[in-house]
């Protein structure tokens, strides 16, 4: 019998006065009979809709259909055959502008949790699987991926499953990309990023870290002098933008990669790290998206009073509504029409921050609303720390290091529709291509650049 509930199982978490003081996980995950029970919500259409919103195609109604019947392990293995990281894709994929998005029953009601089942099924998997992955034969073909970050590993992943010797090339001491250094333990815990990598290195993929390509080695070498066959280009976008305000360059100002960086992948917060980070008394954070939501929530568990400056309204904050749900459960304060024009200091260090008073102008042609400023209005906020997280652009290093790479203006590297870039054998995609996105999305482009590449490979 189909569980014609309107609403969705609701997920398990922290009390919010408690998880904003640790970083364990906040979302504790489904039980088997949650699993179940929301399972049974589906309606296993013919048509799939939802499937029609996964970037790498999950078969959704297969996957659901074994949760609701008790088969946990068999789902995994139907999400595995598209997915090479359902235990993060579970956690930080947006569902909600994807897969859920268009699932019939979301037209009145709630969707069914697809990112919710997902999790469950992956941490189930890695709670009680055995076997470990069985490495294909090879097929006497190599390819080199730089870049251990979403589209990396999936593109790994892919080409490792068909027999190719695949090498990651990645520039931090530890793989994971943006898994690792961005973000946060309580929303991806780096366990279960390690687990997924390890499976990963059980199907043969070899992983090279503290390299960094345009530097230590060179695109062309590893093409002329190591017998790569293809490359592909995931290094993801890690420059990041200021607003080149006055006094952004005191001390206590921070990009969000910084920032988070040094709280996620080096555990600055922790009392015996090697590289401590100063908890702040008073945080401002600028930007409305995931990565500011994540920023801000790190600065609250160090003990900070924080304030989220965004110069438009709640309405059009392009985070995720469920992290900002999660942000203002904790505690964080949000000034929503104000922009930064000045970082004002005090012996070097920042001290509060000038903001200019927004509104939004009547909307445009295409409906839009942009914010303009308030003449002679201003808000000052006292803080002691600041966090610029306004968006990150691709790295330049590679580019100015391989000749025939095409790129655009802003960085990004030119690609077609299978990642193909204007170098023969090189693909590239992910946030190197498009700029900062989501972990889904880079996933997918990963996916088709290696079956571009495995079908350029064989005819070699």
């Amino acid at each position: 019998m189909p569980n014609m509930s309107m609403t969705k199982n609701p997920m398990p978490s922290q009390d919010p006065d408690v998880r904003n003081k640790n970083f364990k996980e906040v979302a504790l995950g489904y039980t088997e009979e949650q699993a179940k029970d929301e399972a049974a919500r589906c309606l296993n259409c013919k048509n799939k809709p939802c499937v029609s919103g996964c970037p790498v195609e999950v078969n959704i109604p297969a996957f659901i259909a074994e949760v609701a019947a008790g088969n946990f392990e068999e789902a995994y293995q139907i999400i595995s055959l598209s997915s090479s990281l359902p235990a993060v894709c579970g956690r930080v994929c947006p569902q909600e502008s994807q897969c859920e998005k268009n699932c019939v029953r979301g037209i009145k009601g709630e969707p069914v949790a697809i990112g919710r089942l997902e999790r469950f099924v992956a941490d189930y998997h890695m709670a009680n699987a055995k076997e470990k992955a069985e490495k294909p034969a090879p097929n006497g073909h190599k390819a080199a991926v730089i870049g251990s970050g979403p589209s990396g590993l999936a593109c790994a992943g892919d080409l490792a499953k068909k027999g190719y010797e695949v090498t990651i090339f990645e520039a931090l001491h530890l793989a994971g990309g943006v898994l690792a250094y961005g973000i946060p333990e309580f929303r991806l815990p780096k366990s279960i990023v390690q687990k997924e990598i390890d499976g990963l290195k059980d199907l043969g993929v070899k992983i090279d870290t503290n390299v960094v390509i345009g530097k230590t080695i060179s695109i062309d070498e590893l093409m002329d002098e190591f017998g790569f066959e293809s490359v592909f280009i995931g290094s993801g976008a890690g420059l990041p933008r200021f607003m080149n305000i006055p006094g952004e360059n005191l001390n206590g100002v921070y990009s969000a990669n910084e920032f988070l960086t040094r709280i996620n992948l080096m555990k600055a917060y922790k009392e015996d790290s090697k590289t401590p980070i100063k908890h702040p008394e008073k945080t401002v954070v600028v930007g409305g998206g995931n990565v500011a939501m994540d920023a801000a929530r790190c600065a609250k568990r160090l003990g900070s009073d924080v304030t989220i400056v965004y110069r438009r309204t709640q309405a059009e904050l392009p985070a995720r509504a469920e992290e900002v749900e999660h942000a203002m459960e904790e505690g964080i304060k949000f000034a929503f029409l104000n922009n930064p024009v000045e970082v004002e200091g005090d012996n070097g260090w920042v001290k509060s921050v000038k903001c200019q008073v927004m509104e939004l102008s009547d909307p445009d042609e295409s409906g839009r609303r942009k914010p303009v400023a308030v003449e002679g209005k201003f808000n000052d906020i006292e803080c002691d720390c600041m966090i610029m997280s306004i968006g990150t652009s691709p790295n330049p290093l590679i580019k100015s290091t391989t000749e025939g790479l095409d790129t655009e203006k802003w960085g990004g590297i030119i690609a077609d529709e299978t990642g193909l870039t204007s170098r023969k054998g090189v693909y590239a995609g992910g946030d190197a291509v498009t700029g900062a996105a989501t972990v889904i999305l880079a996933m997918g482009a990963g996916k088709k650049a290696a079956a571009a590449m495995d079908a350029y490979m064989q005819t070699l």
